[in-house]
């Protein structure tokens, strides 16, 4: 079922329903029209990524792409439209994600929102120095500001991935005519199993992350900020998997390696949701507190 509230997640939770809800990637899609923001919400849209790969009118990408014209950052952080943007979703009580933008733009995000952010997929630089993941001046801003990193189980972003894998990997997308994000959904069935053997052989010779390594991530972020603001994502759609974690079937592993650390039951329910609820609900007071009184 899907859900529009905090409440609506615990009350279908509890009905023994999977939950759905909706985000938006990238802030791409209003362009320079802000009253989007309200149609996007009226629609079911929760919480909005900044940005993705490459920048756009609101803020500078920590992936900036050459084939999009980027040229070094756009904004230094978040544009003057993109500060409006952030107002408007405080308003409307969208939760603002900063995964996917600059550090220069995240710090700007925390610091001109009214309520929490989210790092809707993120990890930690400390454990994997790469350019999606956040530091730790990153980790401590959201802290103060009272929001919630989802560390994201994608290998590239558990485990730096070797250069050599790298080349590896692209010389086999290349040799099969694979181009961009979703190129391997063009294959057809024979090709995609010739794919995925030839991957296998590059995953033996290269292993990828796995759940430890993953938990690595999960602890650092708790030392350093504490556990209210730590929380867990696959991003399955999106490329993500680590040996251990590859599918929803095998989510059980990530806790009992938390089990096996030493969380607690009350630790593991706030990694597993109860802090992004936290958020949300904040998120959804402060728009409240922001309409006009009557």
């Amino acid at each position: 079922e899907l859900a529009y509230t905090a409440d609506d997640v615990v009350r279908i939770h509890a009905s023994g329903k999977l939950v759905a809800c909706i985000g938006i990637e990238n802030g791409y899609v209003i362009g320079k029209d802000l009253s989007l923001l309200e149609k996007y919400h009226s629609l079911g849209a929760r919480y909005i990524t900044l940005a993705h790969g490459g920048h756009n009118d609101i803020a500078d990408s920590s992936t900036p792409r050459e084939s999009l014209g980027d040229d070094g950052p756009e904004h230094d952080g978040i544009s003057d439209f993109g500060e409006q943007v952030v107002a408007e979703m405080n308003r409307l009580g969208i939760m603002v994600d900063v995964s996917h933008i600059s550090k220069a733009a995240m710090l700007d995000a925390v610091r001109l929102s009214k309520a929490p952010v989210i790092a809707s997929h993120s990890s930690t630089k400390a454990i994997a120095d790469v350019a999606r993941n956040m530091d730790d001046e990153q980790l401590l801003a959201l802290k103060e500001n009272g929001g919630v990193m989802q560390t994201v189980a994608l290998g590239a972003f558990v485990k730096k991935t070797p250069e050599a894998k790298t080349e590896a990997i692209t010389a086999l997308r290349d040799e099969m005519g694979i181009e961009g994000f979703g190129g391997l959904r063009d294959l057809s069935p024979e090709k995609r199993t010739e794919y995925d053997a030839e991957r296998a052989k590059i995953e033996e010779q290269w292993p990828g992350a796995n759940v430890q390594q993953f938990v690595n991530h999960i602890d650092h972020a708790v030392k350093l900020i504490g556990i209210e603001h730590v929380g867990i994502s696959s991003d399955f759609d999106g490329g993500g998997g680590i040996t251990g974690w590859d599918n929803a079937s095998e989510t059980l592993n990530v806790t009992l390696e938390l089990v096996r650390r030493g969380y607690s039951e009350e630790d593991i329910k706030k990694l597993w949701g109860e802090n992004l609820l936290r958020v949300w609900r904040q998120v959804e007071q402060v728009a409240q507190d922001m309409k006009p009184q009557a």
